[in-house]
């Protein structure tokens, strides 16, 4: 990592399938960020067993997930992608963060009470306390810049907190990392709820579309998407449906919701949707290409995954060894 560039973290849980909604909002403005910024690129295994797992899909996920990454145009050579449990200094800089961080800002996450509700018969100590687990995975490299969305803002103030705290009892250890908020991603909503924002853990597989999807499947499930009974093409608040199709649509064709409504002016609901899955069939093309070419190639992956794993220990530990310190733990003889 080169020094004079500032450090990036992020990174997804993988839970259920990279969502055409994760590429535009966030997956494709990530290669845009490899050649100003030292990126570390997380698949954030461990937070997902805050819900209950099927081990063999998380496993073939966490995978699947990292050659998405890849095949999206990140560089492996030149940024850092991992899983999280195969550095163990995200869970032993967890446990010190959790003896610095307050019952009372765990009880304000709304993510907390979010999933509290729908996963009622398992709120476990791991989901009231992931916070910290965030925190670590952020401060752990001194990151600069986390890209966040609005659902993440709250996770991040927090990490804030932790690091400022923990520096104010000792000393400057960890830097206090800012929000990154660049180019704007498109915010793709349901196509079956066009109120609620595309989830890669829709029980509906009508509501999302995955980057893996076939050309096919794509064009049916747009052809199902959600629109009303007006057939005016328009953005507006008051037909959500018609507006998520015409944000994509400008997502991917660079094109302005302006420019974009023209292109449909005297145009029906059935051609509109056909319009739009194509765009989006072209979009993923060559991301699926890849993505094939890299499911052949198992050595390759798993160097990946072998070295990176090593790289991102090695940094992680820099900062580990300096917390551990200050808190008091007795050196390792090595």
């Amino acid at each position: 990592m080169s020094d004079k560039k500032k450090v990036i973290f992020s990174g997804m849980q993988p839970s259920g399938h990279v969502t055409l909604g994760n590429y535009l909002g966030a997956l494709k403005n990530w290669t845009d960020l490899q050649e100003d910024y030292n990126c570390l690129f997380c698949v954030v295994d461990m937070h997902s067993i805050t819900v209950r797992q099927d081990p063999p899909t998380l496993r073939r996920l966490s995978r699947e997930f990292l050659m998405q990454y890849i095949a999206a145009g990140i560089n492996p050579e030149e940024n850092i992608m991992y899983y999280q449990s195969h550095v163990p200094e995200h869970a032993e800089l967890a446990w010190i963060l959790n003896c610095f961080t307050y019952m009372g800002e765990l009880n304000r996450m709304t993510q907390f009470k979010d999933k509290s509700q729908r996963h009622a018969e398992n709120i476990n100590a791991g989901l009231f306390t992931y916070p910290a687990l965030m925190a670590a995975d952020i401060l752990l490299y001194q990151t600069d810049l986390v890209p966040v969305g609005d659902d993440q803002k709250q996770h991040l103030e927090l990490a804030r907190d932790i690091a400022i705290r923990f520096n104010n009892a000792y000393s400057p250890t960890f830097k206090v990392p800012e929000g990154y908020f660049g180019k704007a991603g498109a915010r793709v909503m349901s196509l079956q709820e066009p109120n609620k924002k595309m989830s890669k853990s829709d029980e509906d597989e009508n509501a999302f579309v995955s980057i893996l999807d076939s050309p096919d499947v794509i064009a049916r499930k747009f052809k199902r998407a959600v629109t009303d009974s007006d057939n005016e093409i328009r953005f507006s608040e008051d037909k959500p449906g018609i507006s998520n199709l015409l944000n994509i649509y400008s997502a991917i064709t660079g094109k302005s919701i302006e420019e974009s409504e023209k292109d449909f002016d005297g145009k029906g609901y059935g051609d509109f949707k056909m319009a739009v899955a194509e765009v989006v069939i072209d979009e993923l093309r060559p991301l699926q290409d890849r993505y094939k070419e890299l499911e052949k190639d198992k050595a390759y992956i798993d160097g990946i995954i072998k070295e990176n794993a090593q790289t991102a220990s090695y940094l992680a530990n820099k900062t580990l060894s300096k917390v551990q310190r200050k808190v008091g733990f007795p050196p390792k003889i090595r």
